[in-house]
């Protein structure tokens, strides 16, 4: 299995989540061993330490928004450090920090895809939506809008970030949903974007949900997965801000994570929403690095899979 080389990047904010706690994420995922597990993978691995942005004023809401301005230079700073990953031939992974930094990852991702004439997939894996709008969000935490802006629904300093919208509704996969509310079912409904919740992950099962989710993947499209680790159930990932029960189990991601390596289309990571303030012990954080391992080959099959 080829791999890409390998960018860490460090992303330690929480300004746009509710709870602090997140801006911890990458040293955890770093104390779990992420760059020597992904090393005995075998792949080249650059960890370019954490980048430096604003703290968080832990303000109220202003017109809708809580941090907007600490959020947009927050993802100008990932859009940039991912770009920079994406033009060097190095597959960027994005350790958040809360969810709100997908903006400037996926924007930075789809501006490479234009350029270079490439498809994009991004499946995103969550317990909830992400797809409040300023108007509808009840909270104005930016963690709960990234999936509206970059579908070009937020504040210009965000969703005009690498120029047009970044994505298309047809170039996304929500999977893992279980938290949702009536204005963004609307909304996730009329903009036609595919969601594969909790109930048809139990109904249809989770290899098929992936079977669906990666239908047209080919070896010109560029696949981006964004991981919120509150998509786990909180019983085997506590260490997260926002936890709904009922998520997928151990053994569902594993598959999940398992496909998308057999699959040969990744591109770029995010690895977000890791709370180690609400962990127990950073076992949330040593769940993630084994499930990244899957990501990246390491396989639980006892023969090679048929060809």
């Amino acid at each position: 299995m080829h791999h890409l080389p390998l960018t860490l990047i460090g992303a330690p904010t929480d300004v746009g989540a509710s709870v602090l706690g997140a801006s911890m994420g990458p040293d955890a995922l770093r104390i779990a061993g992420i760059a020597p597990a992904l090393r005995q993978r075998g792949l080249d691995v650059q960890d370019l330490g954490n980048l430096p942005g604003p703290a968080n004023p832990q303000q109220a809401p202003q017109d809708g928004f809580r941090h907007l301005a600490e959020v947009t230079q927050w993802n100008r700073a990932v859009f940039e450090a991912i770009a920079a990953a994406l033009s060097a031939g190095r597959l960027p992974m994005l350790l958040g920090g809360d969810h709100c930094l997908a903006i400037g990852s996926i924007s930075a991702v789809a501006r490479h895809c234009r350029q270079a004439g490439k498809r994009l997939r991004v499946l995103w894996f969550d317990a909830h939506a992400d797809a409040n709008t300023p108007a509808s969000s009840p909270s104005g935490n930016l963690h709960g809008m990234p999936v509206a802006c970059l579908l070009g629904d937020g504040p210009a300093s965000l969703t005009a970030l690498g120029g047009p919208p970044a994505l298309q509704p047809g170039e996304i996969r929500l999977i893992g949903v279980r938290s949702v509310d009536a204005t963004e079912k609307r909304y996730v409904n009329e903009r036609g974007i595919e969601v594969y919740d909790m109930r048809s992950i139990d109904e249809i099962g989770m290899r098929t949900v992936m079977t669906q989710a990666l239908q047209g993947v080919q070896a010109d499209t560029h696949l981006h997965v964004s991981f919120d680790l509150d998509c786990l159930d909180p019983d085997i990932a506590p260490g997260v801000g926002t936890p709904v029960r009922g998520g997928p189990t151990y053994r569902e991601m594993q598959l999940c994570m398992e496909m998308l390596a057999d699959c040969g289309a990744l591109g770029s990571v995010d690895v977000v929403e890791l709370n180690p303030a609400l962990d127990l012990r950073n076992r949330t954080a040593e769940l993630a690095v084994d499930l990244l391992e899957s990501l990246f080959g390491k396989s639980t099959l006892m023969r090679p899979p048929s060809a």
